[in-house]
Formats: C-alpha cells, sequence, structure tokens
C-alpha cells in the first residue's frame, strides 16, 4: 500500500507506459497512412462519444466494485486486529490461580503463529491474479527479504516442534490451529480453570476470528467476476480504436487545427482509459502483494508486537517500515 501523500506523476507515467507507448503508435500510424493514401480514415465523432459513453460506465462500474474487495479486505483485517488485541487480553486476564503463566503464554503464541499462518495463506497465487513475484518488489527489499523466508520460520517461532509439524500437514492451516485453542479453552473449563461464562465469551472470539478468515478466504478465493474484467478490457479496447478516426474528422473540419493534433490528442485519452482499467483490474485482488494491496504483512506484525508487549516479551521485532513510500 502506497501511503505518501501523491503518487509522482513520473511513477504513474511509468506503471503505465505500455498503453502510452501503444496509444502513440498507433495514433501515429493512423495518421500516417491517412497523408500517404487516399483512403478517407475519419469517423463521425457523435457515435464514437456515445460509445465512450457506456465504456466510462462500465469502468466506473467495474473499479467501483474492485473498490468495495479492497475495502472490505482491509475491514476483515482491522476486525482480525481487534479480536486478536481482544482474545490476548481476556487470556492474560485468567487468574493465576487456575492457569499459569506458560499456558497462557502458550496460548498467545498460538495465536500469533495463527495470524503469521493466516498471512501467508492470503499470499498464496491464484491463477486469475497477476505474475507479480516476491522477487520483482525491489521497492520494499525488507518486505520481499521476509516474504522469501516462508511459512515455517514464523510458525516455528511461536509454536512447539511437534505441534508446527502437526500443523503442516494440514491443507488449511490457519483454520487448525483456532480449532486447537477452542479444544485448549475447552479443557481447561472443564478441568474448573476457567468460568463458564469466561470460557463461552472467548469462544466467541474464536468464532469470530473464524468468520473472519472465512471472509478473507471468500475474496482471495473468488475473483473478481470473469466476465465483468473481460468485458470491461474488450469493449474499451474497441472504444480506442476508434478515437484516432473520430478526432480527424474534428480536425481535418477545423481550419485552425492541423490533423497532425490527433497523435497527442488520441495518445493521452487511450492513455486515460487504459489507465483506469488498469487501477480497477489491480484492485480486484487485495492479497497478491502488489503495491496498492492491503498491507497484511504490516498490520500482523501490529498484532505480533501487541501480543508479545502484553506478554512483556524482551525481544520484540519492529513495525515494518515504509520502503519508497510503500507499506507492505
Amino acid at each position: 500500500m502506497y501511503v505518501n501523500r501523491h503518487y509522482h506523476i513520473y511513477s504513474t507515467v511509468r506503471w503505465s507506459r505500455k498503453p502510452l507507448f501503444n496509444a502513440a503508435l498507433y495514433s501515429a500510424a493512423i495518421i500516417v497512412l491517412y497523408e500517404l493514401t487516399d483512403i478517407p480514415f475519419s469517423l463521425p465523432w457523435q457515435p464514437i462519444s456515445v460509445i465512450g459513453i457506456a465504456v466510462a460506465f462500465y469502468l466506473g462500474f467495474k473499479n467501483n466494485s474492485s473498490y468495495d474487495r479492497g475495502w472490505e479486505a482491509r475491514k476483515i483485517w482491522g476486525a482480525i486486529v481487534n479480536d486478536s488485541r481482544s482474545l490476548a487480553v481476556g487470556i492474560l486476564s485468567l487468574p493465576a490461580a487456575g492457569v499459569s503463566s506458560e499456558w497462557k503464554k502458550t496460548f498467545v503464541f498460538r495465536h500469533i503463529a495463527w495470524v503469521m499462518a493466516l498471512k501467508h495463506a492470503m499470499r498464496k497465487r491464484k491463477s486469475w491474479e497477476h505474475e507479480s513475484k516476491l522477487e520483482n518488489l525491489v521497492f520494499t527489499p525488507y518486505f520481499r527479504e521476509e516474504g522469501l523466508n516462508g511459512m515455517d520460520i514464523e510458525l516455528e517461532k511461536y509454536l512447539k516442534s511437534e505441534e508446527a509439524q502437526r500443523f503442516k500437514t494440514f491443507t488449511n492451516i490457519p483454520i487448525h490451529i483456532l480449532k486447537a485453542q477452542s479444544l485448549e479453552l475447552k479443557k481447561l473449563e472443564e478441568s474448573g480453570g476457567i468460568t463458564e461464562y469466561k470460557h463461552v465469551w472467548l469462544q466467541q472470539l474464536i468464532a469470530r476470528l473464524i468468520d473472519s478468515q472465512g471472509a478473507s478466504e471468500r475474496i482471495k478465493n473468488f475473483p473478481f467476476p470473469r466476465q465483468y474484467a473481460s468485458t470491461g478490457l474488450f469493449i474499451n479496447y474497441i472504444f480506442c480504436a476508434l478515437i484516432p478516426f473520430g478526432l480527424l474528422d474534428i480536425f481535418t473540419q477545423s481550419e485552425l487545427l492541423h490533423y497532425w493534433l490527433t497523435v497527442p490528442f488520441s495518445t493521452i485519452i487511450i492513455w486515460i482509459f487504459f489507465l483506469v482499467d488498469r487501477i480497477g483490474d489491480y484492485s480486484e485482488n487485495p492479497f497478491e502483494a502488489g503495491y496498492n494491496d492491503v498491507p497484511i504483512s504490516s498490520i500482523s506484525r501490529v498484532i505480533e508486537i501487541d501480543l508479545l508487549e502484553m506478554l512483556e516479551e524482551k525481544e520484540i521485532p519492529q513495525p515494518y517500515p515504509v520502503e519508497n513510500g510503500f507499506l507492505m
């Protein structure tokens, strides 16, 4: 996620340089053919503008839907932060007479392992996501290094060796960690170490975490419907292909403007439409480790720091740094 006030115009152009270059090349080719041949290349602008309105509405729908997916993902992980703190406070406030400090520490550590496991599960690439690899994230070397280290190091840091190995045998590691947490609470309640009311409250917190995991997985595992994404791209190509012909009609009818102005104006219009489409395209999948995704690594680190400080641990990691304006 980019956290500086504004993107630099150079960064925006660099990110969308391919459609910009192609638009300029295509527009110039149309004008060169018009100048070298007698073929009437111009088309009336009015019907093209009607198509443009339809494309603009469609792109607006697509971008609004993509934004909703990203904003919902951020709210889900905000709920995970709140419920994680509540769960840790609830565990650490249990009476010392009934619950040992070692049991409390193990429970909180297991929850941190759940956060880390869920983070890595959300980072697994799906077939419909962009082919962005951690090795290519050159602007965030700190995040890239931790991501390349993988999940095992983070799990083994907070789980006992035999428990970590057992969890790794499951397909969905996070849900089995939450299951283990629920079973631990049940054992504690049966041994009389916790009241029935506190047990029910803590189980409800775990149920909320299960809900948040499921909501996060829903966004991760269900793509933005391909028919909407594909149709938007197709009609954008059709409209942008017609733009030079419509502008050529306008400029050839004017005594004050030269038809070569079709090239820069067509380039700008085509670039804008493809830029808007590209923004929506890269907002559809908020967990694919892109530069504008929900910063779940930083959010996970915030939870990790908060819970370790509650345990009064001495070795506490630093928050993720902002690298070149990006927080991952």
